[in-house]
This record gives structure tokens, sequence and C-alpha cells, in this order.
């Protein structure tokens, strides 16, 4: 991952301008963990709190736990939320120790590359039974693509390829789509054996 550094006071802003259906894929995060009981969740690439705030509104017990590269993000999202355990970290960094009931990642993971993915997904396997993950994805057309992406920064992947990863990990998971380039996957750990 690059070092490029959001602003944590116009990053809302930005990513309603640039990211056609963000409050959509934000909906629908939150939405996924409907008829869930998590006491715990880890978030990664926590940014300003924006997804926590949504899901524990739906879930106000959880103890939250969340990871970012970004100590300006981290500051914002510790004023959000209170109550929870911010550490500073990269997505490639070794995990917080779980057990999570839940794992989730809004619009981060596609900042890694496939290997990255790849590695991301069989650590989350370790740590959850439960990975929510909402991303950019490469469309199936491509002329359905109407988030700009640079190559260097942002390198989202197929819906089938996460899919593979994913299940590779050891999770069963689906994937709706939010819009053709954002994608909602809900995965759940196979059970050993």
């Amino acid at each position: 991952m690059s070092d490029f550094e959001w602003d944590p006071d116009t990053y809302l802003r930005e990513m309603l301008a640039e990211l056609p259906g963000y409050e959509e894929l934000q909906e629908a995060v939150a939405v996924a963990t409907d008829g869930l009981d998590p006491g715990t969740a880890l978030e990664l690439g926590i940014g300003t709190g924006e997804t926590a705030l949504r899901v524990l509104a739906r879930h106000p017990g959880v103890r939250w736990t969340g990871i970012d590269a970004s100590e300006p993000m981290l500051e914002r999202a510790r004023a959000r939320l209170p109550g929870a355990d911010l550490r500073l970290g990269r997505l490639e960094d070794p995990l917080p120790e779980g057990p999570f009931d839940l794992v989730m990642s809004v619009l981060a993971v596609h900042h890694l590359d496939a290997d990255g993915k790849r590695d991301l997904f069989e650590r989350v396997v370790r740590v959850a039974d439960l990975f929510v993950l909402g991303d950019v994805v490469v469309p199936e057309r491509p002329d359905d693509a109407v988030i700009e992406i640079d190559g260097v920064y942002d390198v989202p992947s197929s819906v089938a390829e996460q899919l593979a990863w994913l299940d590779e990990a050891g999770f069963d998971a689906e994937a709706t789509y939010v819009r053709p380039d954002l994608a909602l996957f809900l995965a759940r750990r196979r059970p050993p054996g």
C-alpha cells in the first residue's frame, strides 16, 4: 500500500463526491449485520469510524476494535467512538488477537494487490467466524466502471477472484453487487472437517 494520507476533515465529503454508491455500500454493510449478535468486532481500516457508528447503532453492546494506518483518521475515530480499542496498523500487519465474532472492512481491502488480499483473507479466517467486506471491485463489464481507479493506490479485484480467495482461506462466501463496481461480501468460516 502507498503512503497516501486522507484528511479526516474532508474524508466523508470526498467519499460522497468521488464514490457513487458510498451511502448505499455503507448501508448494505450495516444491514448485513442484522440478525447477528456480535459481542466483539474487528474493523480493518476504520477510518473516521463511519462504518462502526452505523453498525453500533444496530448492535450497541459490541466491543469494537479497529485498525487504521492513519493516525489522524484514528484520532477522529477515537473522538467518535470513545469506548473502542483503536490501534495504528496496516492491513498487511498481524491482526489483533481474536477471536472476534465479526470482522469487517469497508473501502480498504481494494488497496491490497491480489496476493495481499489472499493473505489477508487467510489471516481473517483465523480470528473470526464471520467476515463482512464492502469494497470497490472490478466490474464484469469494463464499461460499467464509474469509480476512478489509479492502479497504484487502488488495485481492486473482481468479485469472482475474491470469492475464490475467500473459499481458499476457508470461508463459504457470497457476494451481492451494490453497483457494478461496488460489492458486499458475506463470508462465514467453514466448520472444521
